[in-house]
This record gives structure tokens, sequence and C-alpha cells, in this order.
């Protein structure tokens, strides 16, 4: 069989995802070519208001991979020489409690501006993009769910993501509309989008134009704040360059069924679709980055706990009812994510590998417990960023959390020298 053009085409973001591939009649093609390296991905899944730190980290005195796996963890321990537990990471500039992924990726100052009361810088997710997400559909997809994020204790953004001047990127909230950024085919008339899409870039150069004749005669003030103003711009034209680029390539396959809208609410339900859903994306090379903020007030209404999900992150006030519902989240959550890495393995790329082998994965929060912002829970996992696996960590005192996050860029290829408030790599993580 020869393949058209337009199969080619259709099966360029999948060419790496064999079932996809042999279902559009690929099988002799794929198989008599030699595969090509899976592409690195690169993933943070947060959550807000922390976890129970009694009954969540190993015990410091025992680090390396020998440690006893806490309760909280305990639904990973087929999981525990791939995985490890990060301890003594935090921003320093964090102050506010109730902000648990805000600032996570970032390690941001909210008041580096002066006369500003916020303040962000962009997101290692964002870094990331910038140079992995060129060759596929999506640069990055950012996931949410249905809630209000506020009731998850993630404080201000759109999702977990900020752009390069510090504004927040917009997500797909909860896993239907997520499933339709990725796998909706778009029926306007290709030569409509190229209209409307020209339309666009019309209007755009007016703008500019109009802003640039603006420029002349500013102070020093509105210059900056012109400049963050043509950032934007960019960031616009960035996104038409992308849409023309895809506009004539079919939407991928779509690998799982479309999520019924009913599933929406249950934090539970909801987590397990997304984690779907980022397989998918993967299978088909949809995008490499991705993020995920995650419920949690709905995750405790879905386990019949009536604790307000506020009133659990301070279990150690009153204990009793609070303390339990702080552990049975951290038991759901280490379930939910271990089912992920089960899949993760499962999955397997053309060459033979799977996409456990292929990404580097972080989990966690900017949040301790309370209003604890000191040792953010971190667990990093995946076998695509070169990291040592299976053990438990103990960061030198007073390590920035973004040390970490610039190992995981460097593991995946992104050359940055780097990130946010990190002082070098986490030599700590490395294998």
């Amino acid at each position: 069989m020869t393949p058209s053009r337009r199969h080619f085409l259709q099966s360029s973001t999948a060419i790496i995802a064999l079932p996809v591939l042999e279902s559009l009649g690929f099988r002799r093609f794929a198989s008599a070519a030699a595969p090509a390296a899976p592409p690195k991905r690169l993933i943070f899944l947060g959550f807000g208001w922390g976890i129970t730190d009694t009954t969540w980290y190993p015990d410091i005195k025992t680090p390396g991979p020998d440690y006893a796996l806490t309760t909280g963890l305990k639904p990973l321990e087929r999981h525990k020489k791939d995985f490890s537990v990060v301890q003594g990471l935090w921003n320093k500039y964090s102050n506010e409690g109730h902000w648990g992924s805000t600032m996570w990726l970032t390690g941001a100052n909210r008041y580096a501006q002066p006369g500003q009361s916020f303040h962000n810088s962009i997101s290692a997710d964002q870094v990331a993009a910038a140079q992995i997400g060129l060759q596929t559909r999506f640069a990055s997809l950012q996931f949410n769910s249905s809630e209000n994020g506020d009731m998850s204790g993630h404080g201000p953004g759109l999702s977990m993501a900020w752009d390069v001047s510090g504004k927040p990127v917009g997500g797909q909230n909860g896993p239907v509309a997520a499933f339709h950024r990725l796998f909706a085919k778009d029926t306007t008339p290709l030569v409509q989008q190229k209209a409307m899409l020209a339309q666009k870039r019309s209007v755009l150069d007016a703008v500019i134009d109009n802003a640039k004749s603006l420029q002349r005669g500013l102070a020093k003030n509105d210059n900056a704040k012109l400049e963050e103003y043509f950032q934007g711009i960019r960031d616009i034209e960035t996104r038409l360059s992308k849409e023309e680029q895809w506009m004539e390539v079919p939407r991928p396959k779509a690998p799982i069924k479309e999520p019924a809208v009913t599933a929406q609410g249950n934090g539970r339900n909801e987590i397990e679709l997304i984690y779907d859903i980022m397989i998918a994306a993967m299978l088909t090379d949809s995008t490499r980055v991705m993020t995920f903020r995650q419920p949690v007030a709905t995750l405790l209404t879905a386990m019949d706990i009536k604790v307000h999900p506020h009133d659990m992150s301070h279990y150690h006030t009153t204990l009793g009812e609070k303390l339990d519902a702080s552990q049975r989240r951290d038991l759901a959550q280490s379930e939910l994510l271990a089912g992920f890495l089960d899949k993760l393995k499962a999955t397997k790329e053309a060459d033979g590998s799977t996409l456990f082998d292929n990404l580097a994965l972080a989990y966690g929060s900017n949040i301790r417990t309370g209003h604890e912002l000191s040792n953010c829970p971190t667990i990093l996992t995946g076998r695509g960023a070169g990291l040592k696996l299976g053990h438990n960590i103990v960061a030198p005192k007073d390590t920035p959390l973004c040390n970490a996050w610039l190992t995981l860029l460097h593991g995946v290829g992104v050359n940055v020298e780097r990130h946010g408030d990190s002082s070098g790599v986490l030599k700590e993580i490395a294998a």
C-alpha cells in the first residue's frame, strides 16, 4: 500500500501512535520503516491545599532507596522503584497560603514590580513549550477541572500556565472541553478558514501600526506598559502562525471515547478522564507539554466527605474529621496517580518503548498544609529525563523548587540557563 499525501498528513501528528496508524491501514508501511525515536514530554500535575505532612512524607532520616513508604503514599507501592519523593524544596517568595499553583511553576516574587500587589513570571511548562512545542499542533495544553479553582486551593490563574509576560494562560475546563480541543473536527470550509485567518492578521497589523504611532513621545513607565502590550501582540502572532501551519492537517482520530457530560463534577472521574486524555494527546503527538490543575473540592464530595477543603487543610488545629478527610484525600490522590502510571507504562510507542520511558512528570503543590509553604510536596517520575528514581531525596536547606524544574527542563532537552529563582540544577535528582 502506498499512502497518499492526505493519509500522510492525517497521520503526521500520530507518527508515534502505532495503534492509530494501524487503524488507518498503515500496518505494513509503519513496520517497513525504522520507527523514529519517540519525543520527550513534560507533564506537571498540581493540586491545592497540600497534603497531610505527618503521614505523607517519608522519614528524612532514611534518604535513599531503602526508605519506608508512608500511609499517604501506600497506593503507589507497586511503582516505588519508579518515582522519587523530593523533600526540602520551596519557592522562597511565596507568601499566600491559599495559592497552591499560582507560583508553583514560576517561583516568582508577587511584589517584584514596585507599586503592584501582584506580579508573576513565565511557568516552567511554557518555557518547555517554546522549544519542544514547535513541532506539534498544540505547543502546550492546559487542563483544569470543571470546578472553581479557588475551591481547590489553586489561587489566581486561568490554569497552571503563565506566559513570558507573567500573564495567565487559559486552559480547558473539564474533560469534555479537553476532548473537543484535541479531537473535534472543524467543519468550516478551508477557504473560509483562510479568509478568517487573513482577517485576523489584517486587524493585528492595524493594531500594531496604531500602537507604534502612539509609542513616540511616551514617558518611560508608559513605554514599559506598551512593551508588555507588544508582547501580547507577539503571542497572538505566534498562535496565528501555528493555526496557519496546521490548518490543512486534519485532527487525528480520537483513540478514546468522548467523555460524557454527566462525568463532570465528580472529581475522581474527572481526574481519571483527564489522565486518559493526556495519554491520547501523547499517542497522537498533539502536544508534548501538559499541565493539569486538579480538583480537590469535588474529589472530596465524590468520596462523600462533608468537610470543606479549606478546613480540611487545617486538620492540625482540631484533628478528628478534618484529619480523617485529609488522609483519605491523600490516599485517593495516590491511587489515581498510581493508576495513571500503570497506563503510562502499559502504553507502547512505535519503537516498542512506553510512554513512561519518554516523559518527565512532576506531581505536587506549592502548599504543604494549612498555610505552610515550605517543603512543597514533590514527586518526580518518568524515565525520559534521566532522573534518579526510587529514592527518598532530601535536598539541601533552602533549595529553590525551581532548581528541580530547571533539571527537568534540561532532562527533556530544553536549553535554558535558569528558571525563576533557580540557583542551578538539582544534582540530587539526577541519575
